[in-house]
């Protein structure tokens, strides 16, 4: 996630610079070729700005479903932060002696709460490492120039600014050993920990630890995390409609192939300075284009990696920190601060 207040002009120029020098360069070939008349004829302005306007409209309408798919992916993380820390009340408040058969100590309680919160930590930072995995129509999975973007954007200002993997070198420390292998070894790791949190649930039932009303209850809490983690699962793994992100690009290349032959000719026509003008004000329009398509592009998928990705990790880190202080602990991780005006 972007958190600075403004994207500086050199950031910019950065990510769209090689647009620039295309649709200069075609646009100063094009402007050459009308001076010395190698090319003497020019479209209407109307039907360009006809298909101008058509193109716009579409996508406008890609951003905005773009737009709704990672505004979505932050509200669903924003319900796993409440329900997190509902978590952690309920295993606060209702794990105790008070139904008990067979009363624990206070450190065994303990050791019992910070089973499942720790259980819990895991999950979430489960859930987040299965988010990043590249699907097939991810811009790091693609080839050519746009892949090898990608992965230095991942690198730079996306997860690369994490050192670690959570998932393979911290998981151990929120698992009891005799489940990590188990659990990490599973197709779908964070589901199966939700599991492990519902079968530990029904030995503390069966011990007299909660009764029926709170094992219901803390069922509940497990049954909205599933839901959470389906509700992320659905945006990765379904794609906006490719007709409508590929078709647009296609609709965008045509504009601006077209543009030219209208524009140049129709500036020309005020004299001198015309031809340094209809060079520049070409490469704006079709700029313009360009970095709206590239926009809800790069916004359609939120779990990728990148600058513009839902901070997960920052997430999964203000949630620990509430869990953990709930178990009374001092020595906590520090926040995930943000790198580069980018948090993760």
């Amino acid at each position: 996630m972007i958190v600075t207040k403004n994207i500086s002009i050199w950031k910019l120029l950065r990510w769209s610079g090689h647009h620039i020098v295309w649709l200069l360069g075609g646009s100063a070939v094009l402007a050459l070729a009308y001076r010395f008349e190698f090319i003497n004829f020019n479209i209407p302005w109307l039907p360009i700005s006809v298909i101008g306007t058509a193109v716009a409209f579409y996508v406008g309408f890609k951003n905005n479903s773009a737009y709704d798919r990672m505004w979505e992916a932050r509200k669903i993380w924003g319900a796993i932060v409440n329900s997190s820390r509902a978590w952690g009340m309920y295993v606060d408040g209702f794990v105790n002696n008070q139904f008990a058969k067979q009363a624990k100590t206070e450190s065994e309680l303990h050791g019992i709460k910070e089973r499942l919160i720790y259980r819990h930590i895991a999950w979430l930072y489960a859930l987040r490492s299965q988010l990043l995995v590249v699907t097939n129509w991810e811009h790091a999975n693609q080839g050519g120039l746009m892949g090898k973007t990608a992965k230095y954007y991942q690198e730079k200002f996306g997860v690369g600014l994490v050192a670690d993997e959570v998932t393979k070198t911290e998981l151990k420390h929120y698992l009891p050993p005799q489940e990590h292998d188990r659990l990490v070894a599973n197709v779908n790791t964070a589901t199966q920990i939700i599991n492990e949190q519902s079968r530990e649930l029904s030995d503390l039932r069966a011990a007299g630890l909660i009764d029926d009303f709170r094992h219901m209850e803390m069922s509940k809490a497990l049954y909205d995390f599933y839901v959470h983690q389906g509700k992320c699962e659905r945006i990765k793994k379904f794609p906006l409609p490719r007709q409508y992100a590929n078709i647009s690009r296609y609709f965008v290349g045509i504009f601006i192939l077209l543009l030219p032959f209208s524009m140049i000719p129709e500036l020309m026509k005020l004299g001198e300075w015309g031809f340094w003008t209809s060079i520049l004000i070409t490469a704006l329009i079709g700029w313009v284009y360009v970095m709206m398509e590239v926009t809800g592009d790069y916004s359609e998928n939120p779990f990728q990696g990148m600058a513009n990705d839902i901070p997960m990790l920052s997430l999964c880190r203000v949630i620990e920190i509430d869990l953990r202080e709930m178990l009374g602990e001092n020595d906590l991780p520090p926040g995930i601060q943000a790198k580069g005006g980018v948090l993760m």
